[in-house]
């Protein structure tokens, strides 16, 4: 199996995947940390990727996506962005929509 088959397999089955370096108890770099942080404020359970601990997830998942940097968050199999985009729709009230669409507002 390709690592791009392998991850998108991965990416299919979990709801909420976050690609990041380190873990989000032990983020590797700012921005990884920041994310995490973000979907841990939504109050939303998430998977996580080290892409640290493999050259080729690394490598693989900045094609997958064709997005240059890490990290990169998908829900529900669909990429929905890195730091900066994940902040914004954050601010926004957007992010916890995506995260959890069948919260009514109230």
């Amino acid at each position: 199996m390709s690592i791009q088959e392998q991850l998108k397999e991965v990416i299919e089955s979990n709801e909420v995947i976050l690609f990041m370096k380190g873990s989000p108890d032990f983020p590797q770099c700012g921005f990884s940390g920041k994310t995490a942080q973000m979907l841990a404020a939504c109050d939303v359970r998430f998977a996580s990727v080290d892409v640290l601990a493999d050259q080729s997830v690394r490598e693989g998942i900045k094609e997958f996506s064709n997005w240059p940097t890490v990290p990169q968050l998908y829900v529900r199999g669909e990429f929905i962005g890195g730091c900066d985009i994940m902040t914004e729709m954050y601010e926004s009230g957007e992010l916890q929509k995506v995260l959890k669409p069948d919260e009514q507002e109230s």
